[in-house]
């Protein structure tokens, strides 16, 4: 009787550990280099968003041990046309995947020219702090050596584990892991083509394996006031870049057009030249919120320096690149038209 209790047990609990279900990961497709189709396998011409989810998913081996994963086309474009309408209906459905309880990860496949645009936007606008990771390729899906299974055999992992949770939107690129806040796309062509220029990587995924180095500080996800549910547009920011001898046209343009605000890819330390400060000083008489940021990749823009922002009526960026700078400023002014708590944001988000 001991026996036949002992092997029932045995049993019971062999077979316990092989019922336990998978975390359940939902991948959202928006198109990109990823989902790309080319001509020949050995010539880099190719045409984005071609492939649908399923064969993306289909083509990564032994994604299925990993997760149970579901696949589902939010768009299929280039990440050069990606939109603020596109990012909406991302972030609707993602609130909506774990409102509704529809999986506990989520991995969206993108286009690599946009794709830290939307990391930090969805970081900055989901509402849960449950995973959700963002991928890519540098080649397409039907070249040599496409690196987008590995990357998205990855990305799945890193969302099905527990280290993914309460970090933000998370980008996984050639196994390394970047905040979406920081992550910067550098390298035109090379695989390794993402970094974080100013803190480096979080963390690594090898072998399976999910490793963490650093934690994020930043406030993301539920702890920011940039609920849009119920928006179906945003305020219009510009970016203008500068440069030796630049004209006030582009400044002068935007404002002229009626945007909301503007932001400066200034010189150095966000400096503007004469023409462009005076520009900019009108340009803030009129209403239109500037924010200085840096056309250098490395460092901060900051507050008091060789430009009287007091002065000038200007907002610094922190350590935001100027594409960044734009994101959170349309958000912010969804919130908020005043300068000091605009400011606030930069340094908080």
């Amino acid at each position: 009787m001991k026996t036949l209790l002992t092997l029932l047990l045995s049993v019971l609990l062999f077979t316990g550990i092989y019922a336990q279900k998978l975390p359940r990961i939902k991948v959202l497709a928006t198109g990109g280099t990823i989902a790309g189709k080319g001509a020949s396998a050995d010539r880099s011409a190719y045409k984005a968003g071609e492939l649908p989810i399923k064969d993306l998913i289909g083509a990564v081996p032994g994604i299925e041990k990993i997760a149970d994963i579901t696949g589902e086309q939010i768009a299929n474009v280039g990440s050069q046309d990606m939109s603020v309408d596109i990012w909406i209906k991302l972030n609707k459905r993602i609130n909506e995947i774990y409102k509704n309880n529809e999986a506990d990860g989520i991995v969206i496949t993108h286009g690599t020219d946009t794709q830290e645009e939307t990391a930090y936007f969805l970081s900055l606008t989901s509402r849960y702090d449950k995973p959700v990771i963002i991928t890519g390729s540098m080649r397409p899906a039907t070249a040599i050596s496409a690196d987008g299974p590995k990357n998205l055999f990855d990305a799945v992992t890193l969302a099905a584990s527990k280290q993914a949770a309460n970090s933000g939107v998370l980008l996984v690129f050639n196994e390394y892991i970047f905040s979406g806040r920081a992550a910067l796309k550098t390298s035109t062509t090379h695989l390794n083509a993402f970094t974080a220029p100013n803190s480096g990587p979080i963390g690594q995924v090898y072998d399976g394996k999910v490793v963490m180095y650093e934690k994020i500080l930043r406030k993301t996800n539920k702890d920011t006031p940039f609920d849009i549910t119920g928006l179906s547009t945003l305020p219009e920011v510009a970016v203008v870049e500068l440069y030796a001898d630049a004209p006030a046209t582009a400044i002068n343009a935007y404002v002229n057009s009626g945007v909301k605000g503007i932001v400066t890819g200034g010189l150095g330390n966000g400096n503007l030249n004469k023409v462009n400060s005076d520009a900019v000083a009108a340009a803030v008489k009129k209403g239109v919120v500037v924010v200085r940021a840096s056309r250098v990749a490395t460092g901060r823009v900051t507050l008091l320096d060789e430009t009287d922002d007091q002065k000038l009526g200007t907002i610094v960026a922190d350590d935001l690149v100027p594409q960044k700078a734009r994101i959170l400023l349309m958000l912010g002014l969804t919130q908020t038209s005043d300068s000091k708590k605009l400011q606030e944001y930069f340094f908080e988000y």
